[in-house]
């Protein structure tokens, strides 16, 4: 049996206001604060397209590969629920912004059929009574349509995680599934022939586990319903997280009659050669080639994930990245940074760090003088005050002594002391070595570079 996978994504775009209204874009706001008449669909109103709406779904048709239309008209599609105010959606049904892209994943293109701009719906809240936020009728949205073209769960899985990754890079969605920013759609279908089977399609999945999770679950479900000789009839089904199935909602008996037209009350939308390539000589840096930058840098692949997938924390690292050592840099910010801002469900900008302070303290562990320890210590008082990294130094008494004569001297008065352990370091004792180390350490108050005393303290024991 082969499965087949397509999967449509909603994308809300970060903008000021929405896409045919001056009503303020902002998730975070009270129920139904974002409104005007426009976007309740009073009667004689008219629709005033947002300019940087087409900016933002063309930056996107661009990253993603697209063929672009020069010239869009918008299209209504009509249908009627409570959550649509005019009756109908206005969308580009026939002029897509952008069509015939891809999105290159590990071992393939996932190619993207099209890629148009639409307005949201209003927010269903369902209660005892169905109720409505209609601060989200009438937010931009682009909706990114794949071919099918994807075989399992994991190619559908990298392909959402790598579409998700270079829409944040581009900034032109905070792609927040769990806030509903991102949304997507998937068409399943199974044969055990080359034909398509029957597809069924599984709706409003909020997070890419749950998308991977409802396609495995449902290739299985498609797959014993025809290894019983049961005919797979074309449904819409949800993923049910708790019990881990996808449920029936409905079976589609028809197709649906939109009824298309093109939108009255917009004009034709022309993009001429020279607003395209100056859009697209303007991208950001994507995903892609921050990865190959860092690993021409030598970070280590676990560091560049987890600076790619928290994008705070990879700006910070651009921002000093050509002024110290990327390595250790990667490795501060992946580390003890991010562990006390997860801890303290807080981003960088919120701390006391400044670039500046994050620079010194790199360069004063690149030149080793100071520890990894001491690093510990002053990275958790610059992210709570603004203190002076060198000042902290002084104050703290941090400066390590690097003189190698001052460091044999130190280590021979060590090794002289504690004969016991030389002769237990002899006989293989590991742990003698760590014994010798830990004197030596203390007899030098902390003081000494423990890397440079290392090599030494075994130099002088195999001359012994």
């Amino acid at each position: 049996m082969k499965a087949t996978i397509g999967i449509e994504v909603h994308v809300e775009l970060k903008s000021m206001a929405k896409v045919f209204s001056m009503s303020k874009n902002d998730f975070k706001d009270s129920t139904n604060t974002n409104i005007n008449v426009i976007d309740l669909a009073y009667p004689g109103t008219l629709p005033r397209l947002n300019k940087g709406v087409i900016e933002s779904a063309l930056k996107a048709a661009l990253a993603l590969n697209c063929k672009i239309n020069k010239v869009m008209h918008f299209d209504r599609k009509n249908y009627f629920y409570p959550d649509l105010p005019k009756g109908y959606q206005i969308t580009e049904q026939d002029t897509p912004i952008g069509y015939d892209g891809y999105i290159q994943i590990s071992n393939k293109k996932i190619e993207i059929e099209r890629i148009h701009i639409e307005e949201d719906t209003c927010k269903s809240i369902h209660t005892t009574d169905t109720l409505l936020n209609f601060n989200r009728a009438g937010v931009p949205l682009i909706e990114i349509v794949t071919k099918p073209c994807m075989k399992n769960a994991d190619e559908a899985r990298e392909y959402l995680e790598k579409l998700r990754e270079t829409l944040l890079y581009l900034g032109v969605s905070d792609v927040k599934m769990e806030e509903g920013s991102m949304r997507c759609d998937i068409n399943i279908s199974v044969s055990n022939t080359d034909t398509l089977g029957t597809k069924c399609e599984v709706k409003n999945l909020n997070s890419i586990s749950n998308a991977y999770a409802a396609i495995n679950y449902e290739i299985n479900r498609q797959i014993s319903e025809l290894e019983k000789g049961n005919v797979i009839k074309e449904q819409t089904r949800r993923y049910d997280e708790a019990s881990g199935k996808t449920i029936l909602m409905r079976y589609k008996e028809v197709g649906n009659d939109y009824r298309y037209f093109p939108e009255p009350d917009i004009p034709y939308v022309i993009l001429d050669d020279d607003y395209i390539l100056s859009i697209k000589n303007n991208l950001p840096i994507l995903s892609d080639e921050l990865r190959l930058e860092y690993k021409k840098l030598s970070i280590n692949d676990n560091a560049i994930n987890t600076i790619i997938s928290n994008r705070d924390i990879g700006n910070f690292l651009q921002s000093v990245i050509k002024n110290c050592n990327p390595v250790i840099a990667a490795n501060l910010l992946t580390g003890d940074i991010l562990s006390y801002l997860n801890k303290n469900i807080i981003k960088i900008k919120d701390t006391k760090l400044n670039t500046e302070n994050f620079i010194k303290l790199v360069n004063l562990l690149d030149s080793n003088k100071i520890s990894n320890k001491q690093a510990k210590e002053l990275i958790k008082i610059i992210l709570e005050n603004d203190d002076d990294i060198d000042d902290l130094v002084i104050k703290l008494n941090m400066i390590q002594i690097s003189d190698d004569n001052f460091i044999i001297d130190l280590i021979d008065e060590v090794l002289k002391e504690n004969e016991d352990s030389i002769k237990d370091y002899k006989e293989g004792h590991d742990r003698a070595l760590k014994y010798l180390m830990g004197q030596v350490m203390k007899k030098s108050g902390g003081k000494i570079n423990p890397q440079r005393a290392n090599e030494i303290l075994l130099s002088r024991l195999s001359k012994i």
